[in-house]
């Protein structure tokens, strides 16, 4: 059976002064409908690209894409099956945050007085629900990746894309973050695929953890969590999951 996105075979190049890079290769992958997946992978690797592909905003020289989304229910289909959250909140400093929040809906076909429920159903949902009027320069870095996350949301994506999202943040912030999402994930039943650098982050979150590794890059391995949520960060079968993860990261390295 399909899962709800089924890459087969995927690769994507670039020219650039005469010179052909090969940045991902015959690349397999299935997303369950609810999963939270994570991939991590050395910086340039192709983790980002990966996510500009399955948003289209990078098209692939070899290899197949599906998305199967055939049971989203009418009233839905003329909103958005992804949405992408990236490293910085790239709000728009001239509208107010209800306003971002309701941006990506302008386009749909949507009128203004339900655009303006839906922004503010979602940023009730992230837990800025009163701050809707303020400009972004008056929010912190935390609250702007909220009304990021919110605006993302607010598209009623089947897959939730995020681009090391917390990256940025210090440390506190971060990981109050993950737990929102995590409690965001579990309200709404979100498809999520997360890009990060951190294992730590990413055992955390995530059912199932895959590698990129490679120059061009493939799929090097894989990991099921297989903890149940809500997971403790200090727990000892969490550092055991991440130091199987970082011992597989080391030998693909190593290979390289």
């Amino acid at each position: 059976m399909a899962g709800l996105i089924d890459i087969r075979g995927l690769g994507l190049a670039y020219e650039r002064d005469g010179q052909v890079t090969q940045v991902l290769a015959g690349l397999d992958l299935t997303i369950e409908r609810g999963e939270f997946v994570a991939i991590v992978g050395e910086s340039g690797v192709g983790k980002s690209t990966l996510l500009r592909v399955l948003i289209d905003l990078a098209k692939p020289s070899a290899g197949t894409v599906r998305f199967h989304a055939a049971d989203r229910p009418p009233e839905t289909r003329r909103l958005s099956p992804m949405a992408l959250v990236f490293q910085d909140s790239r709000l728009l400093p001239w509208r107010r945050v209800l306003s971002n929040v309701a941006f990506g809906l302008e386009w749909r076909g949507i009128g203004k007085a339900e655009r303006s429920r839906r922004a503010q159903a979602m940023l009730d949902l992230v837990g800025l629900g009163d701050l809707g009027q303020r400009w972004p320069h008056q929010l912190s870095g935390g609250q702007r990746q909220r009304v990021s996350l919110a605006r993302a949301l607010a598209v009623e994506p089947d897959v939730l894309l995020m681009d090391e999202p917390f990256s940025a943040l210090d440390s506190f912030t971060r990981e109050s973050l993950q737990d929102e999402l995590l409690r965001i994930r579990a309200a709404t039943g979100r498809t999520v695929l997360f890009v990060t650098h951190d294992i730590d982050e990413a055992v955390y979150l995530a059912d199932r953890v895959i590698v990129l590794t490679g120059r061009p890059a493939g799929i090097g391995a894989e990991l099921r969590v297989g903890l149940p949520q809500p997971r403790r960060r200090r727990d000892a079968a969490l550092a055991d999951v991440a130091r199987q993860l970082r011992m597989e990261l080391s030998q693909r390295s190593a290979e390289l």
